[in-house]
């Protein structure tokens, strides 16, 4: 159900350039004049600009850029993905504030987000830098009805939704490093981590991280990491609005996921194997302390990564991280 702060917003859009009276916003809204005040109030504080005139009424001077519950759904063109949106301005991780709203059933579709996160991570615990307003740093809850080992397909998807958005937009070239990770010119702008609660035959449910960097300079990224990291930003030369991007990314994921559940994982293999990096070409695979070098010839019907050591042999890979070779 459309919350009163989105149907204001709406009202308040509708009119463009035109004022609208308190009293017309609250015959509409079925709520009293000093309730509208209040909204217009928390709608400022959200980074509205909002023009208020006596005896003549309201009007949006200027709309929000700021990351908020009530940006995010405004315009958010989406069936169910994003209609609970819990918003922070800062966490040790989304991950762990979604597993918290899980757990207290919290709907399908909802999604954490935050101006910054203190402790983000990926996968192996691995430290992901998540820095105010620099990137979307987010998690969704999502309730399948699905066997666990089809979880792991989840994060192929998700990749595949991510890169077609990107791949949207023209100077871009997006590709997808198995299983999680999607690289704009051989440097990484964004990482995916699945994780979920199921018992032996059933999901309970699966959070979906996001963590893609947007608005970094190239003094922003840590030295440790420069030879590897990159932004929207430093790839395009311009800033990026997160708002937008966050609701391209939620409608592509929710289109993705309804085509996953009614379609199976078939097309996701094949939109995935698209953006595969490196497919056809030697790669050094590392699992633990063993290393294998082997022709990546693309992905399973199941999600597993699959090789060629030996020529005209492939073989299965579930579990490794991936360099390319170098003779």
């Amino acid at each position: 159900m459309e919350s009163t702060r989105n149907k204001l917003i709406r009202l308040l859009a509708d009119a463009k350039e035109n004022y609208i009276s308190g009293q017309q916003l609250s015959d509409q809204l079925h709520i009293s004049r000093t309730a509208i005040w209040k909204h217009m109030k928390e709608l400022e504080k959200d980074g509205y600009v909002i023009e208020a005139k006596p005896k003549t009424g309201y009007r949006i001077k200027q709309f929000s850029e700021n990351v908020s519950a009530n940006t995010l759904k405004w315009g958010l063109n989406t069936s169910w993905m994003g209609k609970e949106i819990i918003h922070k301005p800062i966490v040790t991780s989304t991950q762990h504030v979604a597993h918290q709203a899980a757990r207290e059933n919290t709907p399908h579709g909802t999604v954490v987000i935050a101006d910054e996160q203190s402790n983000g991570r990926g996968r192996m615990d691995r430290v992901w830098h998540s820095e105010k307003g620099k990137g979307i740093w987010m998690s969704i809850i999502l309730r399948p009805e699905l066997p666990p080992y089809i979880a792991p397909q989840l994060t192929l998807m998700t990749a595949t939704a991510i890169a077609e958005v990107l791949d949207q937009h023209d100077t871009l070239k997006p590709k997808i490093k198995w299983p999680n990770d999607i690289l704009i010119q051989n440097k990484k702008v964004a990482g995916i981590l699945t994780e979920m609660q199921a018992e032996q035959d059933r999901i309970q449910y699966v959070v979906v991280g996001i963590g893609l960097n947007v608005n970094q300079e190239n003094t922003e990224i840590p030295d440790s990491i420069h030879y590897k990291a990159t932004s929207l930003k430093m790839e395009t030369e311009k800033e990026w609005p997160i708002v937008e991007l966050v609701q391209q990314i939620l409608e592509a994921l929710e289109k993705e996921y309804n085509a996953f559940l009614e379609n199976g994982f078939p097309s996701v293999k094949t939109k995935w194997e698209n953006y595969g990096f490196r497919i056809g070409e030697k790669i050094s695979l590392h699992s633990g302390n063993k290393q294998k070098n082997a022709i990546f010839t693309g992905i399973a019907e199941d999600g597993a990564l699959l090789i060629e050591p030996t020529k005209g042999k492939t073989e299965k890979i579930y579990s490794a991280e991936i360099d390319w070779f170098v003779e």
